[in-house]
């Protein structure tokens, strides 16, 4: 299989929103076991369809750990049919590379998608765990919404773009989530109180 090339911000292409797959033909196939081995080959967690140049509606992730056999998952045409709970994440994109910010996500969503055989499945993701948040990185890039539209901090986001030397935060593309980040600052709130009373 082939290494694509991984696309990095400013590329207009990961602004695009995707279109829907219509069939699972052997070039979509050979496209998922591409997009898996780009993934692997970049030490990454998820890789959408976008990133290596295809306007279509798939991403691929693989959450096992470095001990562990590889677990690739495989959507197309995904949707996010139920989201909950608040988190604060430190995420990072192979589109984006050595930059990391903190976002707002759910901790929870439940997915329909298809399988790279074209069989329909619902996968939940709960508990803020990294499943969770992955599918959400992945499903945006589907859109055309970046990691760092949902930053909570404009500073932190302009320093690890300009410290790798990326292209400047789009400020209007910023996602307001006046929900989440009070949901998110309760958490912490609550979190600083229970390890105060443990002390």
């Amino acid at each position: 299989m082939a290494i694509l090339k991984i696309l990095s911000y400013g590329n207009p292409l990961l602004r695009q929103k995707s279109k829907e797959v219509g069939k699972i033909s052997k070039k979509i196939r050979i496209l998922i076991e591409n997009m898996l081995d780009t993934m692997y080959a970049a030490n990454g967690v998820g890789l959408a369809a976008p990133q290596v140049g295809e306007n279509l509606r798939i991403f691929v992730i693989d959450v096992s750990k470095e001990n562990e056999p590889y677990n690739p998952l495989v959507f197309v045409n995904p949707k996010i049919i139920k989201k909950s709970g608040a988190i604060c994440v430190k995420e990072g994109c192979l589109s984006f590379p050595e930059a990391y910010v903190n976002v707002r996500r759910y901790s929870d969503v439940l997915v329909k998608a298809l399988d790279i055989n074209g069989r329909p499945f619902v996968m939940e993701a709960k508990g803020g765990e990294l499943l969770a948040y992955a599918i959400q990185h992945e499903n945006d890039h589907l859109d055309g919404i970046l990691f760092i539209d949902h930053s909570r901090n404009i500073f932190e986001a302009t320093e690890a773009l300009n410290k790798n030397n990326l292209p400047q935060i789009e400020e209007d593309r910023l996602i307001k989530e006046d929900e989440l980040e009070e949901q998110i600052l309760a958490n912490e709130a609550l979190n600083k109180a229970n390890d105060e009373e443990r002390q």
